[in-house]
């Protein structure tokens, strides 16, 4: 059985993806903030594995690591987890730069960094889910844009390094999707929230595991996904 390992289990698109492979009876691996949020998990999802580490402090995923059973074969990991704060430029303050570029470019790099020999070793695939703002930045999006703008960077240059190694590389470029990020977004820009005008996660999870299933002939590079309503 494949092993993936995945951030951003708990909701959303994250989560439907974690119940499409594990229906097939893929072996996975969640990546958890604490060890109140991986016991959580492991509850939802029975059969799963857990390690610990806080994507918001990604100077300290090594250490973290270091203290658990990490393992020896990765087919996939799948960069699902996200966070965003809305606010002009004018407005934003370090904090919430870094709130953003820590969680969604910085430790996305640094779990790449950490996990790199075992995806070698399976000639795996490493899947960024991005945004429509990691390619277009609009008015109040500056800091999540430039995250996800980074991640695309991250991801391009990933792909040419370890190309000779055979791994793979992919990035989806979800519209908004129905999830409690995109409430938490509609609350901020004062707007009313109906699930029912965007993708469902289950629709971006149609496409990852498109791309995750892929021969080994093709690589899909980049997958832009936007609601069809």
């Amino acid at each position: 059985m494949p092993t993936h390992l995945i951030t951003g289990a708990g909701s959303g698109i994250g989560a439907a993806v974690t119940r499409r492979l594990l229906e097939r009876g893929d072996d996975l691996v969640l990546l958890a903030r604490d060890a109140g949020r991986a016991k959580e998990l492991a509850e939802r999802h029975p059969g799963v594995r857990t390690l610990v580490g806080d994507l918001g402090n990604p100077d300290r995923l090594s250490w973290a690591f270091g203290q658990q059973t990490v393992p020896e074969r990765i087919d996939s990991l799948l960069h699902i987890a996200g966070v965003v704060e809305l606010g002009e430029v004018g407005e934003l303050t370090p904090k919430a730069w870094h709130f953003q570029i820590d969680a969604n470019l910085i430790a996305p790099a640094e779990l790449t960094r950490l996990l790199l020999p075992q995806l070698r070793v399976a000639r795996g695939h490493v899947l960024f889910v991005n945004s429509g703002a990691g390619l277009n930045a609009h008015a109040g999006w500056s800091a999540y844009a430039a995250s996800k703008h980074g991640l695309k960077a991250l991801a391009d240059s990933l792909r040419h390094e370890e190309h000779g190694n055979g791994v793979r590389v992919t990035s989806v470029y979800p519209g908004r999707t129905a999830s409690p990020m995109q409430a938490k977004v509609h609350q901020q820009e004062g707007k009313e929230y109906d699930a029912e005008r965007w993708i469902n996660p289950e629709s971006v999870a149609t496409t990852i595991l498109m791309a995750l299933d892929l021969p080994r002939d093709a690589e899909v590079n980049d997958l832009t996904v936007r609601p069809g309503r």
